[in-house]
């Protein structure tokens, strides 16, 4: 074995009994941290509006949060993230980051008013303060997913879909926030139109005001880790940010000081062609994504990780889902399952492998690559103690002559156990390891 691959060996951490004490005690407690936080913002809410206002706010505000979050799960459709991670996204923006922003700029704008004079903290508060509260108190989740769940952020998707959920559980706080207010006021004036009138606004026209906002966080981020240096990582993160802080003073600047005019200008001339850059930005990205795979599949076939016949089924969406659809008619819905996380398996070595070529990984790669390995491994023998999940790729795509593999991985067989691959060394890659550093 060679010196580099050695020494990368020696520093890679590998896992201990107290690491996975810690693995299992940090989530453990972030959820109860997450918990209290969501306690504190509903005790806050409850004694701004009242329990009749909260309750009204969070029925309001249900109705556009279900959309945003069902688009963001949409794109996360070629390497959809562990679901338990994109709930706790989607609480850290509903529970720490709406509770440390109200906090925040709560004091802030009692502290214009006793300095600039009575009223005027709701307008420093809205157009200085918020902005770069609301996006820091959200983007620090982005930042911990890039220092400490690495290989789970693959790219800009990936940023996206992570910025998307927390900025999505930040507006259903703020929105129940808003929604009551409103119920109170309208209470007090004995009308019903100030709570329509939040509803169109923030339900209708802007339900993607804080996840666009956030998604330049986000694609500063999936940027990030496409990049070898630090510093390259830290730069990219910081413009996402500073970015996402200057939308967010824009548009509520339009909403606060400039009137039904300039909210209107700014609404149709910079958010909306925004949002649509968005759109083409994620759409070009997973068709990256798409191409990556692709590139990826021969070689898995080759070294006899997956089946030649698998190849043009897991190159695309349709293929992926019309595969799972016949699994599902001919064997039920476990038996779809064990493909579909068969799919997602090695989509995660594809793109794994493809961010080692980049030289994007570091010295974890090693250990990371003979985690994801493992679990295509295990993912397929799941499937293959099923056959008709993999006979269905069989009769679609199989060449003649190929015969699927009997239930389980045989020794010796197609799909031998690890280390017995062609070309495959025990905890190295096959064939290709080192990884190509692109100059």
């Amino acid at each position: 074995m060679s010196g580099p691959m050695t020494q990368a060996t020696r520093i890679v951490p590998l896992p201990t009994q107290g690491r996975q004490r810690r693995g299992v005690l940090a989530p453990v407690v972030g959820l109860i941290a997450l918990g209290v936080c969501g306690l504190l913002v509903i005790g806050i809410v409850g004694s701004s509006v009242g329990v009749g206002g909260a309750l009204i706010g969070a029925l309001c505000a249900l109705l556009p949060v279900g959309p945003v979050v069902a688009t963001f799960l949409w794109i996360d459709r070629w390497e959809p993230e562990p679901p338990r991670t994109l709930l706790v996204a989607f609480l850290w923006g509903a529970c720490f980051a709406a509770l440390s922003a109200l906090l925040i700029n709560s004091s802030a704008a009692l502290m214009a008013d006793q300095v600039l004079g009575r009223g005027s903290g709701d307008v420093v508060g809205a157009i200085a303060v918020a902005p770069v509260v609301e996006e820091a108190v959200k983007g620090l989740f982005l930042v911990g997913m890039l220092v400490f769940r690495r290989r789970e952020f693959d790219g800009v998707v990936d940023g996206v879909v992570y910025a998307g959920l927390v900025a999505a559980g930040f507006a259903f706080t703020e929105n129940i926030l808003y929604f009551g207010r409103a119920f109170v006021e309208d209470a007090v004036v004995g009308q019903a139109g100030g709570v329509f009138a939040i509803l169109v606004l923030r339900g209708v026209l802007s339900p993607f005001a804080h996840p666009l906002f956030t998604a330049m966080i986000g694609i500063g981020a999936g940027i990030a880790t496409r990049s070898r240096s630090v510093a390259g990582r830290v730069v990219a993160v910081a413009l996402g940010y500073a970015l996402a802080v200057v939308l967010h003073a824009l548009w509520n600047t339009s909403a606060t000081v400039l009137g039904g005019g300039g909210f209107l200008l700014v609404y149709g001339f910079v958010m909306v062609p925004l949002f649509v850059a968005l759109i083409v930005i994620v759409v070009w990205q997973r068709r990256r994504e798409q191409r990556t795979v692709i590139a990826q599949l021969p070689g898995f076939a080759r070294a006899g990780w997956i089946a030649p016949s698998e190849v043009p089924l897991l190159s695309s969406l349709a293929g992926r889902r019309g595969w799972r659809a016949a699994v599902r008619r001919r064997s039920g819905k476990q038996v779809a399952k064990a493909v579909a996380d068969y799919q997602s398996a090695i989509t995660d070595l594809a793109f794994l492998r493809s961010r080692m070529a980049r030289g994007a990984v570091g010295d974890s790669g090693k250990l990371w690559h003979d985690q994801a390995l493992d679990a295509v491994i295990k993912a397929r023998a799941r499937a293959v103690g099923h056959p008709e999940a993999l006979t269905v790729a069989i009769r679609r795509h199989g060449p003649q002559g190929w015969t699927p593999p009997p239930p389980g991985p045989p020794p010796g067989g197609p799909y031998p156990a690890r280390g017995h691959y062609p070309g495959y060394e025990p905890g190295a890659p096959p064939q290709s390891w080192p990884p190509r550093r692109v100059p």
